[in-house]
């Protein structure tokens, strides 16, 4: 199952239980699928939107139990019965796609914080769910991991972002550190991108790390994906300090070394977080 196109969909598939593919595959292609309508072509914004309108009117159509011709629709409607999963996290997920249309600037970390809310948690949510695992606690935990990795995709794709006329570093952080938009259309890094930068990398990481204890509190395959992924979004980040803050010229990625390193570090996840429990 080909996941790097859709981020915000952190899914070791090698992992997943045979039994619980099929859903996942429908979910994601489902937010592939929409993303896609935001992102891709050159469609007109009005045009996005309204065929954003479209899936959820799919959705209602869905939940009023309406035979669904499209595979996409008809997958996510088998996936929803067979799981009994409710349809707002996707409701979410086109509210946040329906956003990038529409908003290029955020001006306050709450306003980002929020989007983060329905562009990436709902796949969380959706996976403890599946899993049968969707505890107030467990949530929270995996908001706070989906939300850091969202924010560690921002970070990474600054200058991709740039080219579609988005910026999503907040503009009070910016006006903090003296940095302009000018730095991002010149690729200007100097001390005040780093600056900022090393900022919004500590404060990913402190997310990041802050929701970690669910990925050794879940059992078995869901635990060691969780794993993989909390240790993936903590490597870009230190990618992102090696190559000093320029994530214009040195984009952060993964290589096999990386993943042996992610793999080891996985492993030793649970010692180290019993161990700070302990000392706590």
């Amino acid at each position: 199952m080909p996941v790097e196109h859709y981020e915000n969909f952190p899914v070791a598939s090698f992992l997943l239980p045979a039994r619980l593919r099929p859903a996942v595959e429908a979910i994601y292609a489902f937010a592939r699928s929409a993303d896609d309508i935001a992102d891709e072509g050159d469609a007109s914004p009005e045009a996005r939107l309204a065929a954003l309108s479209a899936y959820e009117a799919a959705l209602d159509r869905i939940e009023a139990g309406v035979p669904m011709e499209d595979r996409i629709f008809a997958n996510i409607a088998e996936t929803a019965r067979r799981h009994a999963l409710k349809l707002q996290p996707l409701r979410d997920l086109l509210s946040a796609f329906k956003q990038d249309v529409v908003t290029t600037r955020y001006q306050k970390l709450e306003e980002l914080l929020d989007y983060c809310r329905r562009s990436a948690n709902p796949v969380g949510r959706l996976m403890l769910a599946l899993y049968g695992a969707g505890t107030a606690r467990n949530t929270a935990d995996a908001d706070a991991i989906c939300t850091a990795l969202q924010l560690i995709n921002f970070w990474q794709d600054v200058g991709i972002d740039w080219k579609k006329q988005r910026i999503y570093l907040p503009q009070e952080d910016m006006a903090h550190f003296g940095v302009t938009e000018s730095h991002i259309a010149e690729a200007r890094v100097d001390d005040a991108w780093r600056g900022l930068m090393r900022f919004e990398v500590d404060r990913a990481r402190a997310m990041m790390l802050s929701g970690a204890p669910l990925a050794v509190r879940l059992p078995g395959r869901i635990g060691w994906e969780l794993r993989l992924v909390v240790q993936g979004g903590l490597r870009i980040l230190e990618r992102i300090e090696a190559a000093d803050y320029d994530v214009f010229r040195r984009r952060p990625a993964l290589g096999p070394a990386d993943w042996l390193r992610m793999a080891g570090r996985a492993a030793g996840m649970k010692i180290r977080l019993s161990r700070t429990a302990q000392l706590g």
